[in-house]
């Protein structure tokens, strides 16, 4: 068999063998996502049922304040926990697909330079200019990639901060807002 159609087969199972693995990325964090949401479930009916026991119990207003308090922050870390672990998963499965991607863009740029190598070799006298300008312009496309992943990383560190600031700032006024209905309650049971 010829090199060009061998190589013509290689691309193309590589091509499909990187769809496959895209494919797997992608539904194993599906499959994290439902397992984490039946946890998530589960534990929220066995909370909601204990909770109800609990607030059958409550007799006056200011036990009902006081209970109703203490179910905010528990809520919000929770929450924050939740949206923490959706968040790993999330990000688990674009750094797979990072990866993939960046491992196709190499193996496509070393074939694209083989390509150009050969066709150095093999071109007539008095085109050596040409084939300069083709490796010029490769050199600055794979420069350009480089520049632009790089930046796409750092845009990428600088969402994650702004979300755990965000998260962070989140759980702050859901525990000041849990704090602040305590004292409420405490006060109410001072002057009751």
């Amino acid at each position: 068999m010829s090199a060009i159609p061998q190589q013509v087969l290689d691309r193309q199972k590589a091509s499909i063998n990187t769809f496959v693995a895209a494919q797997s990325a992608v539904f194993a964090g599906f499959e994290k996502l439902v397992e984490l949401n039946l946890k998530v479930v589960r534990a929220t009916l066995d909370e909601v049922a204990q909770k109800s026991q609990l607030a059958s119990e409550v007799k006056d207003p200011q036990e009902a304040a006081a209970f109703a308090s203490g179910l905010l922050q528990p809520g919000a870390e929770k929450a924050m926990a939740y949206t923490k672990h959706v968040y790993d998963i999330v990000a688990g499965v674009q750094g797979s697909l990072v990866k993939l991607t960046e491992e196709q863009i190499a193996e496509s740029q070393q074939q694209l330079s083989e390509a150009v190598d050969h066709f150095s070799k093999n071109a007539p006298a008095g085109s050596e200019s040409a084939v300069a300008l083709i490796k010029s312009s490769l050199a600055t496309a794979t420069s350009a990639y480089d520049s632009v992943s790089k930046a796409a990383k750092q845009a990428a560190e600088v969402a994650e901060s702004n979300l755990n600031a965000a998260a962070n700032a989140t759980f702050k006024a859901a525990t000041d807002a849990a704090d602040a209905a305590t004292k409420v309650a405490s006060r109410s049971r001072r002057t009751a």
